[in-house]
């Protein structure tokens, strides 16, 4: 049951040539932090020295935003063709029918994550660590497809949600300039606390608020929390 359903996710999303290039985005986005930062580092102004967690932490945040927003697309086609009222009807809960969709793209959000950062290989994170940032920093994926839902009725209405949410990406990198207590006025956004880790990694234990084990700890907590919420909203403002 549950390959049927990947293949019929991955029909959906390759039929529609704006998705499918979301799709082979990580690929673009680990090549980027293979080749073309090291080549910015030693032909222009831009240094990996002194901006290397905040390049690392841009890479790793795009990944579970873009498999949200498939998720969000893919919902939204399901409730185009009624799908989702029909689900309600069957043996298979809405909650299990959904649930199917998040454990697909958080574990693709994972496996892109682990990949663009470890191809990438600049800066001082272990594969061990890079497997535990890609894993807490997946775990955002299901959010940006809940609120797309949550606020869209159409995929024109979903591309403007998804830019709206896209934005909000720009709040984590700017945290990262930030070692004070000013930092966590951009902890509301859950990328926040695995780009802190990143960072922590690049400038050495101490020279932060937190430890590194402590950004992922709350960062976990925070994200399965506000997975929660969003869902609950989502319910809410489609009626289901």
């Amino acid at each position: 049951m549950f390959t049927t359903f990947i293949g019929s996710e991955f029909k959906k999303w390759t039929r529609d040539s704006l998705t499918l290039f979301m799709v082979v985005y990580p690929v673009i986005f680990a090549l980027i932090g293979r080749y073309l930062l090291p080549w910015a580092d030693e032909n222009t102004a831009f240094s990996l020295t002194l901006f290397g967690d905040f390049a690392m932490a841009a890479l790793a945040l795009l990944t579970p935003m873009i498999f949200g927003a498939l998720m969000g697309f893919s919902i939204l086609d399901d409730r185009d063709d009624g799908i989702l009222n029909a689900v309600r009807v069957s043996p298979l809960s809405l909650s299990g029918f959904l649930a199917f969709r998040v454990v697909l793209v958080t574990l693709l959000a994972f496996l892109s994550g682990f990949i663009v950062m470890y191809v990438a290989d600049f800066g001082p994170l272990t594969p061990a660590q890079i497997l535990v940032i890609a894993a807490v920093n997946s775990l955002s994926a299901p959010i940006t497809g809940f609120l797309i839902n949550a606020f869209a009725s159409n995929k024109i209405e979903g591309f403007a949600v998804m830019k709206g949410t896209g934005t909000l990406m720009i709040f984590p990198v700017i945290g990262l300039i930030f070692t004070d207590a000013k930092e966590f006025i951009f902890s509301f956004v859950p990328g926040f606390w695995p780009a802190k880790a990143i960072s922590v990694l690049f400038r050495g234990e101490g020279m932060l608020n937190l430890s590194y084990e402590m950004y992922l700890l709350i960062g976990l907590v925070y994200v399965i929390l506000l997975n929660f919420a969003v869902y609950r909203i989502f319910l809410r403002r489609t009626r289901l």
